[in-house]
């Protein structure tokens, strides 16, 4: 029985835990811990792999599946809507990346062909790589998100053109114009298929599988749509990656493709782990340490030149200076694909094994830095902000149009564009709550806009913008981007502007809580916490445990994991609302057709009749804290009284109602 596959596979899962564990502590991206391991396990180094052309099958496998969840992620109306992105921004950051680096071949000795097929080479940036960074980071739908994944897209689309431009750079005898004929035919044959699909077939298909309310049958039909796909594709000459992309495309409009992705989380993640160990395994040391300086020269060469061009064109398609930076570093590293050329450029004696072996070393070291990059690009970008540029470089060449914001007083200021962000303001919307929107996405906030919305676009790091928002005069600000890093410079430049307003800022991690307090935030949201605090009371109201049990319990795990930052300081000590949690205090406006206009709290016996308990009054400015029996009702007053929701709302339809109130 052969089981070198088994071994293979023993050996770089137990050798990734080790590295990734110290990686972790160190708080090192694991993509370059899996680079790592291939390194260490790779035939130039200890070995330890038997079959290389396994574990590069394997690492196809994640590099499919990779490509598939970007697909369910995005969506065909997103990609609608960068196709000025992908063919024009695309179109520019190759052709300009491949010019650039011909030139800087003849520093090399290089001859025009292999100079121009290592432009190429060089042009092209890695998708498994970047999209997985961005993925992590909740940032393929931002601003410099979409930017990134157009200008992929499009590198991805030109693997099978190069591929033919190789052929000819390597005297194969070709017919150019019929090859261009069926590359047309299958690029309309696949829009179409993809339309279709997106349209019609799977939405159905899914559906009547999804009646079938069996998650494995689910989960199976789901690799079924992605492998099949990804292999028509290949048959057809494109990548398998590329096909797998467009396979979560057509599903991602499906209502079922959430739960295609929650089910897809953990097998990307295994199998994506081998093709960055795959990539590590190429890396030969003894050719790095013998030519130290030519690598270390040209890994800079390739990181400089890349962002720089990549940056331009994200300026040229209206980038603020902020975000040419992070498309930029975004897209400086070398690509996957570039290593399938690399592999026909020096069969077909296009490139020498010399420039062969240097180019595989500076395409791994630029993606095991690229992590870093990534990571630095918005300190980098705020950094250089701060120097004297001129207005059209900081706000980009398209900036939104100014709009004249009046003085707003007790307002809710909403910063974020995330789902919670966009609903929140919605639903102040809907009881016409005066609210403002900050949005760090020219496109999200010129869609707002043109709804009607007041929105601000900029990054509410920047006090100008939390001045325009009118800050200094809101009640209650919301933060929710997310980012620790951004929420707590947000907090400290709110709470500079305005020393008393109600900050409350919703966090990713219940870890996060201690820092957010400090900085000066009033209530923290901690988003994946309170969902499963929710869940679990639900699961013991089923359990039939009473309302104040459940209560109790909830809110002593909430104590022990919030610490000292709960909003009570006594960890054991609950307030009535905690024991008695269907009890709620509510504020109600006396209408002018009130029959309680001008009669006494004695006079409608207000807790006999409805169990409610007058709590205060608010007449005008002015607040009546317990007021006496006697105490008289007057058009206009707003009443604040305790009980629970079916209570209050009697009391709300009784004080409203023109009936006669005392029998």
């Amino acid at each position: 029985m052969e089981i070198t596959i088994l071994r293979d596979i023993v050996i770089i899962f137990v050798l990734s835990t080790f590295v990734n564990l110290i990686f972790t502590k160190l708080k090192v991206p694991t993509i370059v811990g899996y680079l790592l391991t291939g390194i260490i396990a790779g035939p130039h180094l200890l070995s330890l792999i038997g079959d290389q052309h396994n574990i590069d099958v394997i690492a196809e496998i994640g590099i499919v599946l990779l490509l598939f969840s970007i697909g369910l992620e995005f969506s065909l109306k997103h990609l609608f809507k960068i196709r000025r992105i992908v063919f024009f921004g695309g179109f520019i950051q190759v052709v300009i990346t491949a010019l650039a680096f011909l030139l800087i071949s003849f520093m090399y000795d290089m001859s025009w062909k292999s100079g121009i097929f290592i432009g190429f080479m060089a042009a092209l940036s890695s998708s498994a790589l970047v999209l997985k960074i961005l993925q992590d980071r909740s940032e393929i739908t931002s601003n410099y998100g979409r930017t990134v994944l157009g200008i992929l897209i499009f590198q991805d689309l030109m693997l099978v053109p190069l591929m033919l431009f190789s052929d000819f750079l390597g005297n194969k005898p070709m017919d150019v114009s019929e090859e261009l004929f069926y590359l047309v035919l299958k690029t309309i044959g696949i829009i179409g298929f993809v339309y279709a699909g997106n349209k019609w077939i799977f939405p159905k298909l899914l559906h009547i599988i999804a009646k079938a309310r069996n998650q494995e049958l689910f989960m199976m039909s789901i690799f079924s749509i992605c492998l099949a796909i990804a292999l028509l594709t290949s048959r057809m000459g494109m990548s398998l990656a590329f096909g797998a992309f467009l396979a979560g495309l057509m599903v991602s409009e499906s209502e079922y493709s959430h739960n295609a992705f929650g089910s897809l989380i953990p097998f990307k993640d295994l199998f994506s782990s081998f093709f960055f160990v795959s990539v590590g395994m190429l890396l030969d040391l003894g050719f790095v340490l013998d030519h130290f300086r030519v690598v270390l020269f040209t890994v800079v060469l390739i990181l400089v030149v890349k962002s720089i061009v990549a940056g331009g064109t994200g300026f040229l398609l209206g980038h603020t200076f902020k975000g040419t930076i992070m498309v930029g570093l975004a897209l400086s590293q070398v690509g996957e694909f570039s290593f399938i050329l690399a592999k026909i450029g020096v069969d077909k004696q296009i490139i020498t094994p010399f420039f062969y072996q240097l180019f595989l070393a500076v395409a791994i070291v630029t993606m095991a830095v690229s992590p870093f990059v990534m990571k630095g690009s918005k300190p980098l970008a705020d950094l250089l902000s701060k120097l004297p540029l001129p207005k059209f470089v900081v706000n980009g060449l398209f900036p939104l149009a100014e709009i004249e914001i009046p003085l707003f007083k007790n307002h809710l200021v909403i910063i974020g564009k995330d789902s919670s962000s966009i609903k929140l303001s919605v639903m102040a919307r809907y009881i016409k709550m005066p609210y403002i929107s900050i949005i760090f996405d020219p496109v999200l906030a010129k869609e707002r806009q043109k709804k009607g919305e007041i929105v601000i676009y900029g990054d509410a790091i920047n006090e100008p913008i939390l001045n325009k928002a009118h800050v200094g005069t809101a009640e209650v600000v919301v933060i929710s981007v997310g980012s620790i890093i951004a929420s707590l410079s947000i907090i400290e430049r709110v709470r500079k502007i305005n020393k008393h307003v109600y900050i409350l800022v919703r966090a990713k991690d219940i870890n996060d809580i201690e820092q957010l307090y400090k900085a000066g935030a009033d209530q923290i949201f901690p988003e994946n916490f309170e969902i499963a605090i929710d869940l679990f009371g639900r699961i013991l109201n089923k359990r039939l445990m009473t309302k104040k049990e459940i209560n109790l319990l909830l809110a002593k795990i909430r104590n022990e994991n919030y610490g000292i930052f709960s909003e009570r300081d006594d960890k054991n000590q609950l307030s009535i609302l905690d024991q008695m949690p269907n009890i709620e205090i509510s504020a109600i406006e006396i209408d002018d057709d009130s029959e309680v206009i001008g009669k006494s709290l004695a006079g409608i016996q207000l807790r006999k009749t409805l169990g409610v308990t007058l709590v205060a009054i608010k007449r005008g400015e002015k607040i009546i804290e317990h007021p006496s029996p006697k105490e008289i009702f007057h058009l206009g007053d707003v009443i604040y009284v305790l009980g629970n929701f079916e209570q209050t709302s009697n009391a709300t339809e009784f004080f409203s109602s023109n009936q006669e109130t005392a029998n």
